[in-house]
């Protein structure tokens, strides 16, 4: 199951992606008798007997093939799926083939930081390039959802904390991140962190170790590679970070980009620029989407 939050015909909701509409929860569990919650991060906080719920209902539109506008909402803008988690989780330098292609040492335990929220947009929203950056980079990132409150969670039980898993675009001004040799300054600001185009449910990806991460910009394929290059899988993610810190439900982890960023194309480094079109795609997730602008004057 893959959900998402959108907008169409001046209404907002979210529910259950198909291939061009979405189901919408929760009117439509009104009308069919099922307890959903009104937001989708109520939805995730609510956990496995809210889950059920969707997927009865889901069940309950194949079988009746609606197609009423009270079912499905035809043709939507998608929105980011999550917009105020508790945290941005993010890691560095976690594919073997990244770290390679920059000449990096391979870290001993997982590279932890944090992104504010203000850098979440959504699919097709624009990623603003203030003019003080002059090498803006892409990252395609697999990005996990919490499910549920987690501290030091054991490696065996670590995917129980998990809701489902979206796409990330850890975009970063490389310039000060060179700079300031730390990442927060250069991977914070807002519009940095595209999400979407929905959140895959744990029980439609059972297993992450081999899906198919691609990049391009601008029709040119920048990264291609797969999650079996993670130097720590899921599992030992989520049990590294919830020894340092309470997890959350909502709060999004992030898990490295593979090899193919622009600062380590060759012969030279390609950044982004003005009107520059990145497009994501992650097995069984399915397409994120954005456009750099150049921030407005005054």
């Amino acid at each position: 199951m893959r959900l998402a939050r959108y907008r169409a015909k001046n209404r907002r909701g979210y529910g259950i992606l198909m291939e061009d509409s979405v189901v919408c929860f929760p009117s439509l569990a009104k009308l069919w008798d099922e307890d959903i919650p009104a937001s989708l991060e109520e939805f995730i906080s609510a956990g496995s007997k809210a889950l059920e719920a969707a997927e009865r209902i889901g069940e309950l539109v194949k079988r009746k093939d609606a197609e009423d506008s009270a079912i499905h909402a035809l043709n939507p803008l998608l929105l980011a799926p999550l917009i105020s988690p508790p945290k941005i989780i993010c890691l560095g330098l976690n594919y073997q083939d990244h770290v390679e292609e920059q000449h990096a040492t391979v870290p001993e335990e997982p590279i932890i930081f944090l992104k504010p929220r203000t850098t979440i947009v959504g699919p097709n929203q624009n990623i603003v390039k203030p003019d003080f950056v002059k090498q803006l980079d892409y990252e395609a990132e697999l990005a996990i959802v919490v499910g549920k409150k987690a501290k030091n969670i054991s490696l065996s039980d670590a995917k129980s904390c998990v809701f489902g898993y979206t796409i990330l675009n850890d975009v970063s001004a490389r310039d000060l991140q060179f700079k300031d040799k730390q990442w927060t300054r250069g991977k914070s600001l807002d519009t940095f962190a595209p999400i979407g185009p929905c959140i895959a449910t744990r029980n439609q990806m059972t297993d992450t170790s081999n899906l198919l991460i691609r990049t391009w910009v601008n029709d040119e394929l920048r990264q291609d590679s797969t999650t079996a290059h993670m130097i720590f899988n899921v599992s030992e993610i989520i049990h590294h970070i919830s020894r340092i810190m309470t997890l959350e439900p909502c709060d999004i982890i992030a898990t490295g980009t593979p090899a193919g960023v622009g600062f380590a194309q060759k012969p030279k480094p390609k950044f982004l620029k003005a009107n520059d079109i990145i497009r994501i795609e992650i097995e069984k997730i399915g397409v994120l989407e954005n456009k750099v602008i150049e921030e407005a004057s005054g």
